[in-house]
């Protein structure tokens, strides 16, 4: 029997899905192997559209694939994450710094938006649509820069915590939204065109987040 090259896709679709889902449920642990066999199995679907999942989830981050071995979920450090930060503090520093003098009303409006939907997700306690509303709260005042290089490397940044948060994020553990009050203050110091109390406020929020994760 041949099989279409679209059914293929389809089941690969399904199976990435399904993945994806428990990853984000955190029904997966950290470094978990991820045997094709039993993958295939499990989802009851041939183990081509298995590896054709795998590697897509590969290239988002969110497995390793070792040669010889097999895939497993990827297992950020915590030490590497506080090393992205590190250099996330950097660049978002310049970026706010930029923005400060250069926002517009339009721009503002689009930073009230994320800062609704934000409260919304957690409500929710949807981690992706979180994580996702929160980095586009951060890559909206990179764009009011002015400087697209910067905005790439904003977002380069964002996407390697938004991969590593997912295995560390702990957010839903509270019964407020941690992040919500710095946001609001950030946007109000953008209104002003305040730059010395945008600066202050971006590396106030970086910072508690960063010493969250190390408390964990």
């Amino acid at each position: 029997m041949v099989v279409s090259s679209s059914a293929i896709h389809t089941a690969a679709e399904f199976v990435y899905d399904q993945l994806r889902k428990k990853i984000f449920e955190k029904a997966l642990t950290s470094g978990q192997r991820l045997p094709e066999v039993a993958i295939a199995k499990d989802l009851n679907v041939s183990r081509t559209p298995v590896r054709e999942a795998l590697r897509r989830l590969e290239s988002e981050g969110l497995v390793q694939i070792i040669p010889g071995w097999g895939a497993c979920l990827a297992s950020p450090s915590k030490q590497e994450i506080i090393d992205t930060y590190e250099v996330r503090e950097d660049l978002e520093i310049m970026a706010i710094r930029k923005a400060a003098k250069r926002i517009t009303p339009l721009q503002l409006c689009r930073l009230q938006e994320q800062i609704d939907a934000e409260r919304e997700t957690f409500v929710d306690r949807d981690l992706e649509s979180y994580l996702k509303v929160n980095d586009n709260f951060h890559i909206i005042i990179a764009e009011s820069s002015g400087n697209s290089t910067l905005v790439g490397y904003v977002k380069n940044i964002l996407s390697r915590i938004f991969v590593q948060m997912i295995f560390f994020e702990s957010f839903f553990d509270f019964d407020t939204n941690p992040s919500l009050e710095e946001h609001i203050a950030i946007l109000n110091a953008l209104k002003e065109h305040d730059e010395a109390e945008c600066v202050r406020l971006m590396k106030e929020h970086l910072r508690l987040s960063m010493e969250g994760l190390k408390a964990k």
